[in-house]
């Protein structure tokens, strides 16, 4: 009875390791020592690029309902018509050469400042659904206590070193003030950086005012303290919004993703080939732009490419074509020494099943293997996108957690290489008491937060849980164990009279 008693003990001494939340070891982001994957040859690459030129001089980008833009590519020696923007072949990439390689973006913690760039992998969130999921209470449209709690679960978890940006649309809010709330979210709520509103150039100043409040004027205008995602209308198309929110942030010297969104098949070409060279033509496009903003506000090369199902029109996730689509622009980044962005937990599944791993698992590994620098959509994506799952977060943090163990490479040292542990143990023997394990067991392997690796009989006594239901056991944890990261109150203050005046401003809307 004792014994059993006692090992009763250790297994709940080893859940609540497990899933102890009020400890956890900050790597603000990864610095890569494994190499990249180069998938596509260098003559693979100089075709694209030719073909992207091709596109950029003979069929053009269009620049939608923004005059001020045809005006800047004018007098930047592009040839204009009506909106269509053609390009001297190698202007784009002449503009593009005042971006930085490599930047910090800068959290109101410095512990949690994030470099983005070189051989550094930083991951984020997912961003944009308007729903949510748990097993509690099935799937719903996404509220503002949601955002707050995937902002809370990001700032909590280690393997998750940005807090994003639009987590879930936090739709029981007005459309033209719920920036507002989201942006003070991450302000309060977490100490990581984040990412700021691009759904209207004066929210996109909203956000940069907000910043200025938490880091000051002066500081903000040297020092990049605002990552956000500008998306081409792909096929081709700049719109009004996403120009307008790319001028604020890049005349504010804040960073922006530049990423064409693309549903192959549907938005570009069903090949591969030709899927990347419009890719590369559209980012070139938006990034150059970017620079005749500012020359020298940072950019990130970004791409989103997943296909289609020819049969039901459907998006389709974790297939091997975006994935090679995935390799070739990572390969085309670092042609153009940017940093880049791709990747994330991506799946068509409804729920966090098998497709839902599956997938995610495709998606997430190539993106390492392909040297994203960036990672957008890492945690919480489900059902291509329309909705946030509460224990899909965390199995996907779980996820990236590995991979930042994996990106660290290997340890070379002497307790590394463990030649003293085979003097000592020898032939025959085992190495469970062997002084170098002892020395070593704490964290020798990475433990998984969510899997069950115990016996039948110890996983049907703890009972028997699937790995959603642990996942659903853990984010409540990491809510409960939740504490506010401390926030100046000067700057408490000055943040909550500058959201109360810009919410009397202007009457509720839903556009």
């Amino acid at each position: 009875m004792s014994e059993r008693r006692s090992r009763s003990g250790g297994r709940a001494a080893r859940r609540q390791a497990r899933t102890d939340t009020s400890t956890v070891n900050i790597v603000p982001y990864v610095k890569r020592q494994v190499p990249v994957y180069e998938f596509a040859s260098e003559e693979v690459l100089d075709l694209v690029e030719r073909n992207a030129d091709t596109v950029l001089e003979e069929i053009g980008v269009n620049f939608s309902e923004d005059p001020e833009a045809i005006a800047m590519w004018k007098e930047a020696g592009a040839d204009i018509d009506g909106e269509r923007v053609r390009f001297p072949k190698g202007l784009c990439r002449e503009l593009i050469k005042t971006a930085p390689s490599e930047f910090t973006q800068h959290a109101r913690n410095p512990e949690r400042n994030v470099q983005i760039g070189g051989n550094n992998m930083v991951f984020a969130p997912a961003y944009g659904p308007p729903f949510v999921r748990d097993l509690d209470s099935g799937r719903r449209y996404a509220t503002i206590e949601d955002f707050h709690n995937f902002v809370k679960l990001t700032y909590m978890n280690p393997g998750l070193h940005h807090s994003g940006g639009t987590v879930c649309e936090p739709v029981d809010l007005p459309v033209n003030k719920r920036h507002l709330d989201m942006v003070e979210s991450h302000i309060r709520n977490s100490d990581k950086p984040f990412m700021g509103s691009v759904t209207a150039p004066e929210r996109a100043q909203d956000t940069v005012d907000m910043a200025k409040i938490v880091f000051g004027a002066d500081f903000v205008d040297s020092n990049c303290c605002i990552t956000s995602l500008i998306n081409i209308n792909s096929p081709l198309t700049l719109d009004a919004t996403m120009l307008g929110a790319l001028k604020v942030y890049a005349r504010n010297n804040q960073a922006t993703i530049i990423s064409p969104f693309i549903v192959g098949g549907a938005m570009s070409p069903v090949t591969v080939l030709g899927t990347a060279a419009q890719v590369y033509a559209e980012v070139q496009a938006g990034l150059a732009f970017s620079q005749l903003v500012r020359p020298g506000a940072p950019v990130i090369f970004g791409t989103f490419a997943t296909a289609i199902s020819m049969q039901s029109g459907a998006p389709t996730f974790g297939t091997p074509e975006p994935s090679q689509v995935l390799h070739i622009a990572g390969a085309l980044a670092r042609r153009l020494k940017l940093p880049f962005r791709s990747g994330g937990g991506l799946c068509a599944s409804k729920i966090a099943d098998a497709q839902a791993a599956y997938e995610s698992a495709n998606t997430l590994n190539h993106a390492a293997l392909a040297g994203v620098n960036f990672m957008l959509h890492t945690a919480g994506w489900l059902e291509g996108g329309l909705a946030m799952g509460y224990e899909k977060f965390i199995m996907d943090a779980d996820q990236a957690a590995m991979l930042q163990v994996f990106l660290q490479g290997l340890d070379l040292s002497d307790n590394g290489q463990a030649l003293d542990a085979i003097r000592e143990v020898g032939p025959g023997q085992h190495y469970l008491g062997c002084a170098h394990t002892q020395a070593n067991f704490e964290n020798a392997f990475f433990r998984s937060s969510i899997a069950d690796s115990n016996s039948f009989e110890q996983w049907e006594a703890d009972g028997a849980l699937d790995a959603a239901q642990r996942a659903n056991a853990l984010y409540k944890k990491y809510l409960e164990d939740y504490q506010q990261p401390a926030l100046d109150p000067a700057v408490d203050e000055a943040l909550t009279a500058f959201i109360a005046q810009k919410k009397a401003a202007v009457p509720d809307s839903n556009v």
